[in-house]
């Protein structure tokens, strides 16, 4: 198996990473994780003899070097993410590197915190006439965010937002979000580490939300959903059950 998988492990409940994840992760001779950040119930799921790496202690050439070394010594070398390395997962380094030493890879997907966190909030992202889009985004910090991506002007479409990373900089994004153009009854609601044990979830408005988050001490690893979509009394209903349309269009419309 000369290859590297990377594996999207899911949100944080163990039992939503995906069939293919576990298989793979199961037979993985040498495991590289990130101890900071994923629920070390996953972990339970590796084989005994397992060599596992907490990357967190790790910079990325110490990584790649047990990755190569791994492949080149014909071991199974997963790399376990947390959520879906495809959102701010710091992946596209890893890849490129291996790139470079001609070690092939391939990535099997996972439950993002996203999803995991709207299926806490049971709710739908996009509602028809109220928003049929979600921008997913994060405030600039140590790492920079293109002028024209600022969460002041991806505010002005209105549309449904989840801002990763920003629980430590809320207030900043909160008047951004209202520079941008959301009302201050805007509905924004909070899910810190979504499918853990210790979820919570923090609901208001962006006229109170950030009083509500510091009072719940949540700093880090949550997500901020901002919409009116988030708001019980504002809904509209899917046609896709309505018997005067047909395959998604109305007679006529097709």
């Amino acid at each position: 198996m000369n290859k590297v998988v990377f594996i999207g492990a899911g949100s944080g409940d163990p039992e939503l990473i995906t069939l293919k994840g576990k298989k793979w992760l199961e037979q993985a001779d040498i495991v590289l994780y990130t101890g900071s950040l994923l629920n070390p119930e996953y972990l339970k799921y590796c084989k005994p003899n397992v060599a596992l790496y907490d990357s967190a202690k790790m910079g990325l050439p110490e990584m790649l070097q047990v990755m190569v070394n791994g492949v080149r010594a014909d071991k199974l070398v997963v790399r376990l993410h947390d959520g879906d390395p495809s959102f701010y997962g710091a992946i596209q380094e890893v890849m490129t590197a291996l790139d470079s030493e001609g070690i092939e890879y391939f990535r099997i997907p996972g439950i993002s915190c996203l999803l995991g966190g709207a299926a806490a909030l049971n709710r739908e992202l996009t509602l028809p006439n109220i928003s049929q889009t979600v921008i997913i985004t994060r405030p600039k910090g140590r790492t920079p965010v293109p002028e024209a991506e600022s969460i002041q002007k991806l505010a002005t479409h209105q549309a449904t937002m989840v801002i990763f990373l920003g629980t430590p900089h809320i207030a900043r994004v909160v008047e951004d979000l209202q520079i941008g153009g959301y009302p201050k009854d805007t509905p924004c609601q909070v899910v810190y580490k979504a499918t853990w044990p210790e979820q919570k979830i923090v609901k208001g408005t962006l006229n109170d939300i950030v009083e509500e988050v510091k009072a719940q001490n949540i700093t880090e690893t949550a997500l901020i959903f901002v919409g009116k979509v988030l708001d019980p009394q504002a809904y509209d209903f899917s046609k896709l059950y309505d018997p005067t349309f047909t395959t998604g269009f109305r007679k006529g419309e097709e």
